[in-house]
């Protein structure tokens, strides 16, 4: 090709470049090529711009006038026609591999992809450490009074204090690490890797064992340090609480980035929330003290159900009295003044496992409807 992007010779090269030479050195005035001279070479110097001039010739034009050119439109007619009987290309799907093996190629990728991220995945982990140990020396032993409405104020403000800590932290810092991986995404869906499915399902799926580790590291230091009541249930009900709080709260700030063109944008969006929740907890206004026009909102705000299930799994079946409680026993008061009740506590897990499902399906389908790549 010459500049400009015009053909000046389309075909078969031969050995040594026999059949390009015997072309180019049939134009009249084109110089013959030297022995052992390299033919690359010698056809770019006898088809340069200033050589047409001297020639006065035009190497695309003389092209589209030889039997050279006339034999490869005829090949190309030829082979543009399907031979008889022959069928159509068909493809049963848009992609090569099926929906379950998309599904496992981006869980082995995302696996790896946070494998490799230690700033990420490692210092989550540090902080949650941290944080537990500084959460365990602050609300020391203070898990196990419960004699007095300011012991049991105490011990449930460590909870609402922990959920809201940790459970912001994981969403803020999961929307850079989303934001990279969705234009890595982009690219590849654009080149037909994978569909977008599989991709928001691998990047849901992924963080769970990472998470359920950090829900362990801090449920074993907190609940000990705390002194919360040493039984199966009880500590299994808190470690699933914190498990699912975490999950719900990761998976929103996954949202917030899916529905938003930039991370940035999602911190500024995701925050306004964060706000709502903590006024909504029913922590620093109870249930029962929440203007009936508001109250709606206590119930479609996941914070609230995660302190339900924490407070009623911890304190909701003691039935000792308080020392300065009018007569109420712990329970009691519980449901006076917060209106918790310990007959609903699969009934307020079920709900927390719904918050982690719901966030995670906007997410993927999110991630599907919407595309925010720059072209």
């Amino acid at each position: 090709m010459k500049r400009g992007g015009q053909e000046i010779y389309v075909g078969p090269l031969g050995h040594h470049s026999k059949y390009l030479i015997r072309y180019f050195e049939g134009i009249q005035g084109v110089s013959k090529i030297k022995d052992g001279y390299n033919p690359a070479t010698w056809m770019l110097e006898v088809t340069a711009s200033a050589q047409e001039l001297s020639l006065g010739v035009d190497f695309a034009d003389i092209y589209k006038n030889s039997d050279l050119y006339r034999r490869n439109k005829a090949l190309i007619e030829d082979l543009s026609k399907p031979a008889p009987g022959a069928k159509e290309l068909y493809f049963p799907t848009q992609y090569s591999q099926s929906f379950l093996t998309q599904c496992t190629a981006c869980l082995w990728k995302q696996h790896w992809s946070y494998w490799r991220n230690p700033p990420y995945t490692a210092v989550r982990f540090l902080f949650t450490t941290v944080i537990a140990l500084m959460f365990g020396t602050l609300f020391w032993d203070l898990g196990s009074k419960t004699e007095k409405i300011q012991d049991l104020s105490n011990a449930m403000g460590s909870m609402y204090a922990a959920v809201l800590f940790i459970g912001i932290q994981n969403s803020s810092s999961v929307q850079p690490v989303v934001s990279v991986e969705r234009t890595v995404f982009y690219r590849e869906r654009a080149a037909g890797m994978y569909s977008a499915m599989p991709y928001a399902i691998a990047q849901v799926l992924v963080e769970i064992p990472y998470i359920f580790v950090q829900a362990s590291v801090y449920g074993i230091i907190v609940y000990s340090m705390i002194g919360f009541e040493w039984t199966a249930a009880k500590f299994f009900w808190y470690l699933f609480f914190m498990l699912f709080t975490l999950l719900y709260f990761t998976y929103y700030g996954m949202m917030a980035v899916a529905v938003t063109p930039n991370h940035h944008i999602a911190a500024i969006v995701s925050s306004a929330f964060y706000g709502l929740w903590n006024v909504f907890s029913g922590f620093i206004i109870p249930r029962p003290n929440i203007p009936v026009w508001w109250r709606w909102y206590y119930w479609i705000c996941p914070v609230s159900w995660t302190l339900y299930g924490l407070f009623v799994s911890q304190f909701g079946d003691i039935n000792e009295l308080l020392e300065d409680g009018n007569n109420e026993t712990v329970k009691q008061y519980l449901r006076n003044n917060y209106g918790f009740r310990h007959d609903y506590l699969g009934l307020v897990a079920a709900v927390i496992m719904s918050f982690a499902v719901l966030f995670g399906t906007i997410f993927a389908v999110a991630i599907k409807m919407f595309n925010f790549q720059r072209r």
